[in-house]
């Protein structure tokens, strides 16, 4: 079943074929894009734009979005997790968590995790991307991926260097919580940490207020379906509620050469030049291996013929891990729960954002802390250093031995801390009856930036093509990892307790300072309540072959002509950053390299 949106300058949606529909023009394309998410909207645009004559394609297996409330409305963020337009992938059960499930919030819609993300814009410190040219990638450095992240931003308001051409808007937020003045003034007190009111220039560390992806006129999200879509011209077609079984491959003197898609109903879409994969850092992967590339032992048991030696697909999974603590604010202070609990309180929010004011759906400006290990133990970080070095003892692996040496440097964060002015966390927000409900909280989400664990993601062996991919991120299984999160959430009370916050809060919500004092309580909190910040990436990595690579610098993959993987999966070694404006950079990098190449250059 196939619905279909056609493109142009003037229209975000020219038309809407219905479903069962054919493609305009035959099923024949220049380009072939998988993927209609963060990078594939992105690259699709700028293609359109910079190949004029070339016919594009991108397919999308989730449906359009485009008015759903729960994707525009900045304050409703969140709320589409679990939804339709999820994919929602779950992982093995974690032994270190007691074989708990952890689920991975995945788009599936158009504009794909950026229509579903929580809106932080920052980026990595310059030093993480310049690795990446350093690992064997010509042309990847922070100068370049500068330049690429700033071609798809316009911040309003921004500091001086930031973007102010691109489709992307970002912005600090009109609404605002008075009492969140109170965390800079704490958190800079303490251990030496500076005050940082441009962080996205290559330095986090430091606290300050965090922009968001949010469009200054509407107020609504500003993601690759609203933005970058409408800029495209009608060369390009975008194929909605389409699944793609596997990539087509013909043997080419040594190489393998893409020849178009196979869809889940059997239909083949051709390409004449490139097939691209935009689906992300699961996805990705798990069609590769569909399409008869990646390592021999999970294709074998797939029952798939390998076409390709590539034991780098699906490996090297990262994520970025997470856990909270939450605190009861004063009662003369507001926070973004009334506009859960007192409907009244949500209508006249409510009617201020349909009246352009601000209001609680706008989102709230919130604060992020990105720190190294000195500044979150607030002395010596030698025991913490000696544990990684322990964990990762004969590794040969090139991204562990980048996690060991960006240790030594103070200006990669290994620690973010996020202030929120609403409940966040597992215990639930106080029920009815509660002494507590009708009170307002703020929580810390603390996230850890460069865990050593490393799992994998592999297509399900009895059930290549619609089965449910086999993650195994092996989340807590190295005591570096424990006892890091630990520093940090006692650092995180510690904030709590030093003024001027300790003036705004009553008491500590979640876990409570009675459920919570040793080590050990501290351990068991954390295995019950880790979750993630949903940022997998790097299963597809932009490396040499021989260092488990799957792409090379030109974000071709290894054994192929003409199939690339443009999406958060290429990256080479893990970013202490919410990922997406390092995605829509590598989208722009990538237009760059195939447009120059189209055109003969």
């Amino acid at each position: 079943m196939v619905r279909l949106l056609l493109c142009s300058v003037q229209l975000l949606v020219a038309r809407i074929v219905g479903v069962g529909a054919q493609a305009p023009g035959g099923s024949t394309y220049d380009y072939v894009i998988v993927g209609g998410g963060t990078a594939g909207l992105a690259l699709a645009t700028r293609l359109s734009l910079g190949l004029p004559n070339a016919k594009i394609v991108v397919i999308e297996a989730g449906p359009s979005g485009l008015h759903e409330d729960g994707i525009n409305v900045p304050g409703l963020k969140g709320s589409t997790i679990g939804g339709k337009y999820d994919w929602y992938f779950p992982t093995v059960p974690q032994k270190a968590l007691n074989n708990r499930v952890v689920f991975n919030p995945r788009g599936k819609v158009l504009g794909g995790s950026s229509a579903l993300n929580l809106l932080t814009w920052d980026r990595p410190a310059a030093r993480e991307i310049e690795k990446w040219k350093e690992l064997g990638n010509p042309g990847w450095g922070w100068k370049e991926m500068e330049a690429a992240m700033e071609n798809a931003e316009t911040f309003v308001g921004g500091p001086p260097g930031s973007g102010t051409k691109g489709p992307i808007y970002a912005l600090y937020n009109r609404q605002q919580a008075p009492f969140l003045n109170a965390v800079a003034p704490a958190v800079s007190s303490l251990h030496g940490i500076p005050l940082n009111s441009d962080s996205i220039q290559g330095n986090p560390i430091g606290i300050g207020y965090q922009p968001t992806n949010v469009n200054p006129t509407s107020y609504n999200r500003s993601y690759s379906a609203n933005e970058y879509l409408p800029k495209a011209k009608s060369n390009l077609v975008v194929l909605t509620e389409t699944r793609v079984a596997k990539v087509n491959l013909k043997k080419s003197g040594k190489l393998q050469r893409a020849t178009g898609v196979t869809l889940t109903d059997g239909t083949v879409i051709t390409a004449r030049k490139e097939v691209i994969l935009s689906a992300g850092s699961i996805q990705s992967p798990n069609l590769l291996e569909s399409s008869g590339i990646g390592g021999s032992d999970i294709l074998k048991a797939a029952k798939i013929k390998q076409l390709i030696d590539l034991p780098g697909v699906g490996e090297n999974y990262q994520e970025h891990l997470l856990v909270s603590i939450s605190y009861q604010v004063r009662d003369d202070f507001i926070t973004g729960d009334r506009v859960n609990y007192n409907s009244t309180y949500r209508e006249e929010q409510w009617n201020r954002r349909l009246n352009n004011l601000s209001s609680w759906f706008d989102d709230a400006r919130f604060s992020i802390l990105f720190a190294n290990w000195k500044q979150i133990i607030g002395g010596s970080d030698n025991a913490q250093v000696a544990l990684a070095r322990s964990v990762l003892a004969g590794s040969k692996d090139v991204g562990h031995k980048w996690k060991l040496e960006q240790l030594s440097d103070p200006k990669i964060p290994q620690i973010e801390m996020i202030f929120t002015s609403r409940y966040f966390g597992n215990k639930g927000y106080p029920p009815v009856g509660s002494p507590l409900n009708g009170k307002g909280f703020m929580a810390i989400i603390v996230g850890l930036m460069h865990p050593l664990a490393t799992g994998s993601v592999h297509i399900d062996p009895a059930n290549a093509t619609l089965g449910s991919p086999i993650i195994d991120p092996k989340f807590l299984n190295n005591e570096y990892d424990i006892q890091g999160l630990i520093h940090a959430l006692k650092f995180a009370r510690k904030i709590f307790q030093t003024e001027p916050l300790k003036s705004v809060v009553v008491s500590e919500y979640e876990p409570g300072l009675d459920a919570v004092k040793t080590d050990a309580e501290w351990r068991a909190y954390l295995l019950r309540n880790m979750g993630i910040i949903f940022h997998p990436m790097c299963t597809a990595a932009m490396l040499p072959k021989k260092d488990g690579g799957v792409v090379d610098p030109k974000l071709v993959v290894y054994g192929t002509e003409n199939l690339r993987v443009v999406d958060a999966s290429v990256i080479p070694v893990q970013i202490s950053a919410h990922p997406q404006t390092v995605v829509y950079g590598i989208a722009e990098k990538a237009a760059e390299i195939i447009i120059k190449e189209g055109k003969g250059r």
